[in-house]
């Protein structure tokens, strides 16, 4: 049979063929942005836009790492930000999934918690230093609990938002073929809630390393925000450089983290753009 004529006012559908892109192809473009800025940066430095009582150059700031990795400091100061950030992000995520659990999954956990939760998720957890600087001091107590705080609530949002998604059909189907309620959790809505629970994880530790900035503000005598006031008193910009980058460099890093967990948990699934 012969292909018939489009109507008047039509075309004739093509489909769209998607072209697969190497590995290297993605990596090159996606690293053609900071090579910009960095060639930008390096560019304003060397013609003088930029000079070193504004911003140092390039050069001084690999000559800062230089000298702040031979003498220790940087390593002693990532150990110790480090640990104050995987501390308050370890204890946000429990927290944050429990109560999502609890109020996406029980109607009492929602109708007692939500609001309460919701409400506190609007206050500004800078908010809170003060208050934590009175309750638990200046200790490291207070550092963790802060970023502990900020992280909760992207972790709850994402995962009372994932488990009331669950399919309400698949969730009565087990129960009549007699799975318990933590069985049904751990079995059923987890898996089914996997992509929420991973944005959420991202979103709240990409906050952490926000949180930490702050909290290293509270009174600190180690980590990457000491290394920050310490530069400041004496007007290293070089030194404020490398802080600043290790910071970028910690959030771009847990970004990448999750993103290998993600296809590692949920290989099925196309990152969006892959093919395009």
């Amino acid at each position: 049979m012969s292909d018939t004529a489009a109507p008047p006012g039509l075309v004739r559908p093509r489909p769209r063929l998607d072209k697969p892109r190497g590995r290297g192809y993605a990596l090159t473009v996606r690293a053609l942005g900071p090579v910009a800025l960095l060639a930008l940066w390096w560019a304003a430095s060397v013609t003088g836009l930029l000079t070193p009582d504004v911003l140092a150059s390039p050069g001084e700031v690999l000559r800062a790492v230089g000298e702040l990795w031979g003498n220790g400091q940087l390593p002693d100061a990532l150990t110790t930000s480090l640990t104050r950030s995987g501390l308050g992000l370890l204890i946000g995520l429990v927290a944050g999934l429990t109560l999502g659990i609890t109020t996406g999954f029980t109607r009492l956990g929602d109708e007692l918690l939500d609001s309460s939760l919701q409400t506190l998720r609007t206050v500004p957890f800078l908010s809170l230093v003060p208050l934590f600087m009175v309750w638990f001091g200046i200790n490291e107590t207070a550092k963790i609990l802060l970023i502990a705080v900020a992280t909760t609530f992207p972790m709850y949002v994402s995962t009372s938002s994932g488990v009331r998604d669950t399919d309400p059909k698949l969730i009565e189907a087990m129960r009549s073929f007699g799975m318990g309620r933590l069985a049904l959790v751990r079995e059923v809505v987890l898996p089914g809630a996997l992509p929420s629970l991973l944005a959420g994880l991202r979103l709240s530790m990409t906050l952490s390393v926000i949180a930490l900035i702050a909290a290293e503000e509270i009174n600190a005598t180690a980590g990457i925000g000491y290394l920050m006031s310490q530069a400041q008193s004496y007007a290293r910009t070089d030194i404020l450089a490398v802080c600043i980058l290790v910071y970028g460099l910690l959030g771009l890093t847990a970004d990448i983290l999750v993103r290998l967990l993600e296809r590692l948990l949920m290989p099925w699934r196309t990152p969006r753009g892959a093919t395009r």
